[in-house]
Parts: C-alpha cells; sequence; structure tokens
C-alpha cells in the first residue's frame, strides 16, 4: 500500500479522486492500493523551553541564553492533532512507501517531514511536486514523483528557519520583556518583526523631524504650454517677484526641439508579493486578505501555486499557453488578438529558466472561475488574469517631447508624453487609474511643433509651493521594503536581483504585519501604516543594530536561501545565531535597565476619541466542529471553509434577529452570547445557545 499524505483534507479528496482512493475511513481515503491522509497545517512544533528542562518556564534572566544541545519537536496540544497524527502514524507503520503530498514549498516540506519523524518513519519516500491543484496537474505529478532526496535541503532550509526563529524570539523577547518591560506587558522581538518595525520607526522619525518650507518657482506659458525654470527653487518672494519683473521684459525663445519615440515595457507577471501589493493600492486589501484570497483560488483549481517569489514561467509551459487563453472566455474580447495571431509570442522576460526554481509566477490555469466566488476572490483573480494577457501584448509604445526654452539668460523646459500605440496598455483601458496614475496624467501634456530660434510673447508667473515630508509606509510601500531589505527600487530588473536578501519570505510577510498590528506596535490610519508609541519605543530601546537592521536580517534571508541550494550549511547558520544570541544576552543583561511607557496616550477630548473597531478574521479561526479547518465568513453565515465535509454554519440572523459579528464570535468561539433582545416569535429575548451537536438554541 502506498501512503499519500496531502496538506488539508480538501486537497486529500483531490488526490484521492486522480487516484481512485474513493472510500472514506476516519482520517484518511483508501482505495486501488492507496491511502491518502492528510494534516491541517502544522501537527508539530518545535519543543518549548519547559520541555528541555522545568526551570526554563522560569523568565528569569539567570536562565539566558536558552539553548539545547539538541533541539527536539512534539506535536501541539489539540485532542484533533494527536487524532489526526496517530492515524498517519498507523498507516505510515502499515504502509510500504511514502509520498510526499505536501504543500509544495519550504514551509509545506518542513510540517510534512516533522509529521513523519515524529512518526518514526522509515518507509521510502516520494515527493509529489505540482504547482496547481487541477486534475490534469494531478495525473502529471504523479506520473513524474521525484525522489524525496531531492528535497533534503529545502527541509534543512525550513528546520533551519524555524530553529533561527525559536533561538532569538525565545530569548530575545524574554530578556528584552524582563529587562525592559516593568512587569507590564511581553516585549516581543523577532528575526523578521523587529527590523520591520524598524524600518516604520525610522520612517515616522523622518516624518516627525521635517520641517515645511515655502518656496516659489518661476513659470510661463508660451504657445499654451506651460514652462518651468531650470533653475534651483527660491526660497523667498521678493526673489521671485524680482525673476517675474525680468521675465516681463523679454521675450521667450525655443532653444531645441526634441521627439523620441520609445517603448515601455509589459508589466511582470505576479509573484505573491507583487499581487499583494498590487491588490492593496487598488483595492486596499491587506497583504494577509490577499493571501487568503489567492490561496482560495488555487485550493478551487482556478489559479496555480502562490506562494513565490519570482515573476518568470518556465520553458515547458509555453505549449500550454495557448490553451490556459482559450479557456478563458470572459475575457474573450482581449484574447482574441493574441489568438489571431500565428504564435503567442516567448520572450525573454515571460520564459526563463533560470529565473524559476521550485515554483513559476502565478498565473490561471485552464479552468475558469464559477460564479460562486466571493468579490473579493473575482477581484483577485482579475488582476492574475488580466495580467497573464498584458505580458502576450506588444510594448506600448511612446513619444516623448522635450523642448527647451529661454527668457533672457533664465533657461526653461517643458516635456510631454503621448502613446502612439497602446500595446499591453489597451488591456486595463476600461480599468479606474489609480492616484499615482491620475498624478502622472495631471503632468502630462500635449506639446505642438516648436522651431529652434522662434520667439515669442509669454505670460510668466510665480508659482507657490510648499515643501512635502516623506510618505508614510502603507502596505504595498512596505511589502516592497520588506522585499528589498529598505532600498526604495522601482526597477523591476534590479529589484529581482535584491529578492534574495529581502526579509522574510512572500508567504510569511503578511503574518508579519499582521503580528506588529496585533501587538499594538503599529496601527493603521486609512491606507497608511504607523508606529504606536510603544513600537517606538521598543526600538529606542534596542541598541544592538543586529536586531534591527534591514540589511543584517537580508544577510541572514541570503544565506536560507543558500542552505536550500546546499551552497551553505545549516549548522554554521544555527552555529552563528547561537554566537549572536550569546552576545546579544551579555550585552543587554550588563547594559542599563530602561523600562519602557506602556500607558497609552489619552485623546485631548472625550469627543474626539475614535472608537477602535476590532476586525475579527474569521480565516485565522477554528472551526469547533472539525478542528481540522479554520472558518471563512459567506453571504449569509459563518462556517467551516470546508462545508461540505464538515457541515459547520452559523447564519447572521437566527429566529429573525441580525447578530453583529462579536455576537456571532461569542457564539462560535464561548458557546454562548449575552442576553439578547429582538427575537422574533414566542420569546423576544433570551442567551443564544451552541449544543454539543452544535444546533442553535434561544434560552
Amino acid at each position: 500500500m502506498k501512503l499519500c499524505i496531502a496538506e488539508k483534507p480538501s486537497v486529500a479528496r483531490d488526490i484521492a479522486k486522480v487516484l481512485g482512493a474513493n472510500n472514506p475511513k476516519s482520517g484518511y481515503m483508501e482505495g486501488n492500493g492507496y491511502c491518502v491522509t492528510w494534516t491541517f497545517g502544522h501537527l508539530c512544533t518545535l519543543k518549548e523551553p519547559q520541555d528541555y528542562a522545568p526551570h526554563f518556564k522560569s523568565w528569569d534572566l539567570i536562565f539566558l541564553p536558552i539553548i539545547p544541545k539538541q533541539f527536539g519537536i512534539k506535536l501541539i496540544d489539540n485532542n484533533g492533532v494527536e487524532k489526526q497524527f496517530n492515524t498517519i502514524a498507523k498507516l505510515v507503520e502499515e504502509c510500504d512507501e511514502v509520498i510526499n503530498c505536501g504543500d509544495a514549498g519550504q514551509e509545506g516540506e518542513l510540517i510534512q517531514r516533522w509529521v513523519l519523524q515524529k512518526a518514526k518513519c522509515d518507509k521510502p519516500m516520494k515527493r509529489l511536486w505540482i504547482s496547481s491543484l487541477t486534475e490534469d496537474s494531478i495525473k502529471e505529478g504523479f506520473e513524474n514523483l521525484k525522489p524525496a532526496e531531492d528535497y533534503k535541503n529545502l527541509y534543512q532550509a525550513g528546520n533551519a528557519r524555524a530553529i533561527g526563529d525559536w533561538l532569538l524570539g525565545i530569548n530575545a523577547t524574554r530578556l528584552f520583556t524582563k529587562k525592559f518591560g516593568g512587569n507590564k506587558a511581553v516585549l516581543s522581538i523577532g528575526r523578521v518583526q523587529t527590523p520591520t518595525l524598524a524600518m516604520l520607526v525610522q520612517r515616522q522619525k523622518e516624518i516627525d523631524a521635517f520641517s515645511q518650507e515655502e518656496y516659489w518657482e518661476l513659470k510661463t506659458k508660451y504657445r499654451d504650454v506651460l514652462f518651468s525654470a531650470s533653475i534651483d527653487r527660491l526660497k523667498t518672494l521678493e526673489k521671485a517677484e524680482k525673476g517675474l519683473e525680468y521675465l516681463k521684459k523679454n521675450q521667450f525663445e525655443i532653444v531645441s526641439f526634441e521627439i523620441k519615440e520609445g517603448k515601455e515595457k509589459n508589466p511582470r507577471l505576479f509573484d505573491l508579493t507583487g499581487l499583494q501589493v498590487e491588490a492593496n493600492k487598488k483595492f486596499g486589501f491587506s497583504a494577509e486578505h490577499t493571501l487568503n484570497y489567492i490561496q482560495s483560488l488555487y485550493e478551487k483549481k482556478h489559479t496555480t501555486y502562490p506562494r513565490v517569489d519570482t515573476t518568470y514561467l518556465s520553458e515547458n509551459l509555453y505549449p500550454k499557453i495557448p490553451g490556459i487563453l482559450k479557456s478563458m472566455t470572459i475575457y474573450s474580447d482581449l484574447i482574441s488578438p493574441l489568438l489571431s495571431q500565428p504564435i503567442i509570442p516567448k520572450t525573454k522576460a515571460v520564459f526563463d529558466d533560470t529565473k524559476v526554481t521550485d515554483h513559476h509566477a502565478i498565473i490561471p490555469t485552464e479552468i475558469p472561475p464559477s460564479s460562486n466566488l466571493s468579490r473579493e476572490e473575482k477581484l483577485i483573480y482579475d488582476l492574475v488574469a488580466k495580467r497573464f494577457i498584458a505580458v502576450f501584448y506588444p510594448e506600448c509604445k511612446i513619444s516623448n517631447t522635450l523642448v527647451e526654452g529661454q527668457v533672457g539668460t533664465i533657461p526653461f523646459k517643458a516635456s510631454g508624453k503621448q502613446i502612439l500605440e497602446p500595446g499591453w496598455r489597451a488591456v486595463y483601458a476600461k480599468d479606474k487609474k489609480d492616484e499615482s496614475e491620475k498624478e502622472n496624467k495631471d503632468e502630462e501634456q500635449t506639446i505642438p511643433e516648436f522651431v529652434s530660434g522662434e520667439k515669442g510673447d509669454h505670460a510668466p508667473l510665480i508659482h507657490q509651493g510648499k515643501t512635502s515630508p516623506p510618505k508614510p509606509y502603507t502596505e504595498a510601500t512596505l511589502l516592497r521594503a520588506m522585499e528589498t531589505a529598505g532600498k526604495q527600487v522601482e526597477d523591476e530588473e534590479l529589484r529581482e536581483m535584491l529578492k534574495n536578501n529581502g526579509i522574510g519570505r512572500p508567504s510569511t510577510r503578511a503574518n508579519i504585519i499582521e503580528t506588529l498590528f496585533r501587538r499594538k506596535y503599529i496601527e493603521r490610519k486609512k491606507k497608511n501604516i504607523f508606529a504606536t508609541s510603544i513600537g517606538i519605543e521598543l526600538i529606542d530601546t534596542i541598541e544592538d543594530e543586529v536586531l534591527k537592521s534591514p540589511e543584517l536580517t537580508g544577510e541572514w534571508e541570503s544565506k536560507l536561501r543558500r542552505i536550500e541550494k546546499g551552497e551553505y550549511e545549516a549548522n554554521q547558520f544555527k552555529d552563528e545565531l547561537i554566537e549572536m544570541v550569546t552576545e546579544l544576552t551579555r550585552k543587554v543583561i550588563s547594559s542599563k535597565g530602561k523600562v519602557i511607557n506602556f500607558e497609552e496616550e489619552k485623546p485631548a477630548t472625550k469627543e474626539k476619541t475614535p472608537r477602535v473597531k476590532t476586525e475579527i478574521i474569521w480565516t485565522e479561526t477554528q472551526c469547533p466542529k472539525c478542528k481540522s479547518n479554520n472558518l471563512m465568513k459567506g453571504k449569509a453565515a459563518i462556517g467551516c471553509s470546508d462545508f461540505k465535509a464538515c457541515g459547520f454554519k452559523v447564519s447572521f440572523e437566527i429566529l429573525g434577529k441580525k447578530l453583529s459579528e462579536k455576537q456571532l464570535q461569542d457564539l462560535i468561539l464561548k458557546s454562548k452570547t449575552s442576553k439578547l433582545k429582538g427575537f422574533t416569535g414566542n420569546q423576544e429575548e433570551g442567551v443564544l445557545l451552541m449544543n454539543e451537536d452544535f444546533s442553535i438554541s434561544l434560552k
């Protein structure tokens, strides 16, 4: 018997269907010589300090640093986890071969390997490695199973990452909490979250230190074209008025007129970070929500594997492109120009095997979306689909015009841009323009033809402006900063080169940002993100640059990637972190203590105090019935993400009363609400109870 282990029940069902394992059992499917079982996320975790020695439960500084001689794993303390693990362990013992069908990424590899390690698996192992969950992709994957040994380095990198995060997180959090927390709160320190917070604090300090200044510029209109003086901004109105008087005494003369035709390159296919950035800019979606939506689209077989950091496709995908395009019937008006060509273009900007490792960029599959997608999923699919179409369109041809003139001795210039052939821009012609595109459009002007040496009257004027402070981070710009270790990079090719030294991985950055929100180290105001006073104090308290430097954290990330490629030893990475943690502990313990102030700033007046509404993230809440999946919010109810199998659902409206999200949360997590009014029927008020069979009653 061959045992397949998937990362969740829904994926296991897809695999079982393809393999013909159609006989349902408790915790697995069976048939045709296969058993297909599943984990549901992490069943195992690294042991906690007290698991190595009871005295490590104490946060006393005398026990730091905590460095186990040998790191161990344990089952997560949960009845559902224990039951499923026992099923897996029994099947491992009975099978002839194990096929690891876990999520095809570093974390997925780690989850499966830890479970198999805990189950003491000594059976031959193979790896299913696929980029989409379509039936064809699964069949193709099983026809081309890989040796498990091929992914040993991927596991080593994931294990080294987990150990590194444990070493730094456990020791630094206890160290700073005891030294600077004043027994009031836990000060959370993390290998990625702390440098991310440091970037936000640094930007906030730049904004706070900014001193706005007024300035004046000389401009003039000649033949309905606005020209700007090519001189430094003037610091006083007096100088500007003198300049204006001078301009009025002289005619405008054209010095040079130049038109250059150019091209705007097609946008790149999406990696996860690129998709999160675009969704935040266009729709205001958080990075975490975008990840949830694209993960759902992947599991529904409409898009390929999402947790990727490449914007390229492998060359062996090229023959499949026409088929995918033909299947995208809802975009037929955009696709027909491509399919009418003799061949689909094949460029290095799209297809490059040297830029693809485990997975390719996110693209649609040949299974088009059905009408039952949520509004958010439809918006995310539209981003992926249009980007996929746009990369095969011609480049956009533009005309850049530069005119230089002078008034007396003062030089002037004007520029304009016209689109000659829209090319790939035609794909987005009907889309709403975002703010940055609107700003650029306002600056563009149509420029008539000028002749060098021509002169004429003009209308000079003074433009008064104010210097602008640095812009606060949004989730979009913060994700880009994490990707490039804090460097501001617009050029796509340079950004691609810097990815290896980014902080965090595409799949973990959303969670890092959410952790900072949960810890109240940062807050969101509209689209902008700001560090709170506690977040600022925490970063100011950390004197060691190693903990808060994006560049140094990026170097660690680079080493983890090298471990994945077999170019760096996992033990060396661990030894370096142990040395760093030991030195950090010595420094902090011997430093002067300074307690962080945890009191929140009081608002000036009670009327101006905004009531903060805590967002309930259902996708992070475990289903109370099956305990195998998380919940999701639908149009009329909160239910299990695997509703067909589990059946758990709580409607927004019960007995004629519409429940708030807080009331739903109490009912689902605490099994009862507070006393409520407004029910229809014989009983108008009472407490809603969730019974043992998960039915709802009013008492």
